[in-house]
């Protein structure tokens, strides 16, 4: 008799599969391989963690596999909306990869299963941070999102687009990090239709993304662009470090810090007051940083 595979296993075992095939892409594209740290957490499960500096195409780019389990602080287990108790179990995927031209968008994704005492969700979705926006890549990005969402509900798109617009937002300064994509948590109800909503939502990345990279790695940049690439760096920190679940979440729960950390840019700059002149380039691209319809 074939016992079925649980939950556990079978989240964990298509995020692996999942890093493994956009970890190939991303190295066929640069040309240069992930340096891989296996880790297991004090308390319970692990990782592996793949980074590759310096490369070609990509100044930074990391894609994190992580199932850790056990127990959570009882005051942070007291703010997760769902679940009794302080028990959990977490595996997910995720990346982050800052390109070396600044015409390149950046990238984030994050696809990950929850288990908190009586209760189970998926979360998870993808965003686009470009510094010098392109109109036709935003609607590239947000066309393949919708179609995947558009494969189960075409509710959903909406939704979670909508989400993803007033998730990644700078409140403190008024403005979204970049143009947006699909974002959603603390999706219950029937698990094997949202396991196929993830599984597609997160096949669907590297045909989101890689277009755009392959179409703006040969675009030309100078110094100034270089150095406006620096200061918009900068709001992905911002964010990061004072809003994203994600991070939190690995921080609180005693995860490995410097997979925790990978999203980070490895060069970034913080002006004071800057205002791009009047009719540049940099002034444009603002206009992007605003919720507005792509697909």
């Amino acid at each position: 008799m074939v016992v079925p595979a649980s939950w556990q296993e079978r989240t964990e075992s298509y995020f692996k599969n999942l890093q493994d095939r956009i970890s190939r892409a991303i190295e066929e594209l640069d040309g240069n391989r992930f340096r891989e740290d296996l880790w297991t957490r004090e308390g319970g499960g692990g990782g592996r963690t793949r980074i590759l500096e310096e490369g070609k195409v990509f100044e930074k780019a990391g894609v994190n596999f992580s199932s850790v389990n056990g127990n959570l602080p009882e005051e942070f287990a007291a703010k997760i909306p769902l679940g009794t108790g302080t028990w959990f179990f977490a595996t997910g995927m995720s990346l982050v990869f800052h390109p070396r031209n600044p015409m390149i968008p950046a990238v984030h994704a994050n696809f990950r299963y929850l288990e908190k005492g009586d209760a189970a969700w998926f979360g998870g979705g993808t965003d686009l941070t470009p510094c010098y926006p392109y109109a036709e890549d935003a609607a590239h990005f947000h066309r393949v999102l919708r179609q995947a969402c558009d494969r189960h509900d075409p509710s959903r798109y909406p939704r979670f687009k909508k989400w993803c617009d007033e998730y990644f937002t700078l409140k403190h300064r008024g403005e979204m990090r970049g143009i947006g994509g699909v974002f959603f948590d603390y999706l219950e109800g029937d698990r094997e239709e949202n396991f196929a909503f993830v599984c597609d939502i997160g096949n669907s990345f590297l045909e989101a993304y890689l277009p755009i990279a392959k179409r703006r790695m040969n675009e030309p940049f100078g110094e100034h662009e270089r150095q406006y690439q620096l200061y918009r760096r900068g709001r992905y920190v911002e964010f990061n470090l004072l809003y994203d679940r994600g991070t939190i979440f690995g921080l609180e729960t005693r995860g490995r810090t410097e997979s925790i950390l990978m999203s980070l840019p490895p060069l970034v700059r913080w002006l004071y007051d800057f205002k791009p002149q009047p009719g540049s380039r940099e002034e444009k691209a603002l206009e992007f940083y605003q919720p507005r319809e792509w697909a």
